[in-house]
């Protein structure tokens, strides 16, 4: 069964076909046009995807060398509500074009199943740590459908601090890939941020975004590099301890990271050196993309899952909980 998967969420337009063999074509595109704003702006990304939706599905099938899919699964939120409507709405018109099965599939499914799609993908149950920009969350996977949120942010997303300290030391946005570049150049013991832990297995990290600003008006302060190494050892110091505790406290052991955080090299060495069989996503895959839709609406389809053409963007869909009501 070849499915197309479409992901249009936040600021990535994304299309893939995925098979019985794996991922047959994966495209993606992602917009430029929020860097002057420091963030995404949801209305501008709403209509970029309008513009690049029909011609990142086209070269997405192209690549995989078909016509026409055996079905369509489309993100059905969480997102920004604007962005999740156009690819809905638009893979509701493929489906019904093609006569074919539509499936909305959970974008936050689909990153904590993504790590099944590698050569060592993990069996079920294992422990997925899902870090991005929007979301920062730790499950326990024990089957399709079937997870458990172990612990989750309380303020800001894991990516949403690297985004803002990149801001305040005039990097750029998106501010992972930057602060993870000038961080292997820096010393990491450089200043003393905090590990904050609010409790539990939840994070909080309002609090070492402040202690960075702090540390940047004081006359003296540390290098850039220096900086970005700290903080960076700081959330990757918060990140890993709830997921070692995780393991305590569940018994699972197996480990799998995903979402855009998931490609930074620290987090990746640390989780790699765990003494239990950890799963890290080619980079391509770290970030938003359709071969995890359509990976994920394809397991969906073969256990008998389908929509109809009311399925609607669903806001606050958290993983393994039935869809919320529709509204009016």
């Amino acid at each position: 069964m070849n499915v197309l998967g479409i992901e249009s969420s936040c600021d990535e337009t994304a299309a893939a076909v995925y098979a019985a063999d794996g991922v047959r074509s994966d495209v993606v595109h992602s917009q430029s046009i929020h860097a002057e704003f420091g963030g995404v702006v949801p209305e501008l990304a709403a209509r970029a995807h309008v513009e690049k939706v029909v011609a990142v599905s086209r070269a997405a099938l192209a690549q995989a060398g078909l016509e026409r899919p055996d079905a369509v699964a489309v993100t059905a939120g969480p997102g920004l509500i604007g962005a999740v409507l156009v690819g809905l709405s638009y893979a509701k018109a493929l489906a019904a074009t093609w006569d074919v099965p539509l499936i909305g599939v959970n974008h936050l499914e689909g990153h904590l199943l993504s790590p099944m799609i590698e050569p060592d993908g993990p069996t079920f149950p294992y422990l997925a740590l899902v870090v991005s920009g929007g979301h920062t969350a730790l499950y326990v996977a024990r089957g399709l459908g079937d997870y458990e949120t172990l612990g989750q942010t309380v303020d800001d997303a894991a990516g949403e601090a690297f985004d803002k300290v990149a801001r305040m030391l005039g990097l750029g946005y998106p501010g992972g890939p930057v602060v993870d570049r000038l961080a292997a150049s820096g010393d990491a013991e450089a200043v003393a941020f905090p590990r904050p832990h609010p409790g539990g297995l939840d994070w909080s990290f309002s609090g070492l975004k402040t202690s960075v600003r702090t540390h940047l008006q004081r006359a003296g302060r540390a290098s850039d590099a220096d900086v970005c190494a700290s903080f960076q050892a700081a959330v990757v110091d918060c990140l890993v301890q709830r997921v070692e505790e995780a393991v305590r406290r569940t018994g699972v052991r197996r480990v799998a990271i995903a979402g855009g955080v998931a490609a930074n090299s620290a987090l990746r060495d640390r989780i790699a050196a765990l003494p239990i069989p950890t799963t890290l996503p080619a980079r391509s895959r770290c970030t938003d993309n359709g071969a995890m839709i359509a990976h994920a609406g394809r397991l969906h389809l073969l256990a008998g899952s389908t929509d109809d053409w009311t399925l609607g963007a669903r806001v606050g869909w958290q993983p393994g909980a039935p869809p919320p009501p529709r509204r009016g």
